[in-house]
C-alpha cells in the first residue's frame, strides 16, 4: 500500500540533499555539460522545478504540460540562468508542490500524466521522487545510484519492472540482486534471460543510467530496454 505521506517526506529529503549539492556549484560549472545527452546541468535544474510546477497541475486537474513543445521549449528558457535564480526558482517550485501534496484530497482518485498516462494521486509523491533522486545522479557532482536510499532503490526497480512487464520488444527477464527478484519483459514460453547484480547497477539499468556491463547475464544477452 502506497504511503502518501511518507513518500511526500522523501521528496522533501532528496529535494534538500540536491539543493544542498547544487548550492556548491557555479555559473561556470551550471553551463556545463550533465550525464544526459544534450543537456547542462542547467537544463536538469530547470526540468525539475518545471516538473514540481506540472505535478501540481495534475492534482489540481489541469493538464500537465500545455503541450510537449511547450515543456521543451521552458527548460530551454531557464536553462541558462544564473545558479541563485535556479537555486531560488526550485526551491519555490518545490515548496508549492509540498504544499499541494499535504493539503487534504482524494488520494485514490485517478490523474492523468504526460501522454495520456493515468495513475492514482497517491503515485505522484513517487514519482517526484524518482525525478528528484534520479537527475540528482544526472548531475554528475558526486551523487551516484550507489548513494539513493535503499527504500527508493528497491521501489524504483519495482517500478521499472512493472513498467516493461508485458511489453512486446523486452526479452523475457528475471532480474535478482541476490536477495530479491523481479520478473519483466514479453510473456513468452521461450526460457527467461536472468540478470544479476547489485541493486545500483540493475537500477541503472533499467532507468537507462548504466549500460549494464556490470551485471551478470545468463541465457542470453542483455535485452534492449524501449526508452522511458
Amino acid at each position: 500500500m502506497i504511503d502518501h505521506a511518507h513518500d511526500l517526506a522523501s521528496v522533501r529529503d532528496a529535494t534538500d540533499r540536491l539543493l544542498t549539492a547544487a548550492a556548491k556549484l557555479d555559473n561556470a560549472s551550471l553551463a556545463e555539460p550533465s550525464r544526459l545527452p544534450g543537456w547542462t546541468r542547467g537544463h536538469i535544474l530547470a526540468h525539475l522545478a518545471r516538473n514540481a510546477d506540472a505535478l501540481v497541475n495534475v492534482l489540481e486537474g489541469r493538464p500537465m504540460y500545455a503541450s510537449g513543445e511547450a515543456r521543451d521549449a521552458d527548460i530551454e528558457r531557464d536553462a541558462p540562468r544564473p545558479l541563485d535564480v535556479q537555486l531560488a526558482d526550485l526551491r519555490a517550485c518545490a515548496a508549492r508542490f509540498q504544499e499541494t501534496e499535504a493539503a487534504p484530497a482524494d488520494w485514490s482518485r485517478t490523474v492523468e500524466l504526460r501522454n495520456g498516462v493515468t495513475d492514482s494521486a497517491s503515485m505522484v509523491p513517487f514519482r517526484r521522487w524518482g525525478e528528484v533522486e534520479l537527475h540528482h545522479v544526472d548531475l554528475g557532482i558526486g551523487y551516484e545510484l550507489e548513494d539513493v536510499p535503499a527504500e527508493f532503490s528497491q521501489r524504483e526497480i519495482d517500478f521499472l519492472t512493472e513498467r516493461y512487464s508485458g511489453h512486446p520488444e523486452v526479452t523475457s527477464t528475471r532480474l535478482t540482486d541476490g536477495t530479491r527478484a523481479w520478473r519483466t519483459g514479453r510473456e513468452t514460453t521461450e526460457p527467461e534471460i536472468t540478470v544479476s547484480g547489485p541493486a545500483p547497477e540493475l537500477l541503472g539499468w533499467l532507468a537507462g543510467r548504466r549500460d549494464g556491463s556490470a551485471l551478470t547475464v545468463a541465457g542470453g544477452s542483455l535485452p534492449a530496454l524501449p526508452p522511458l
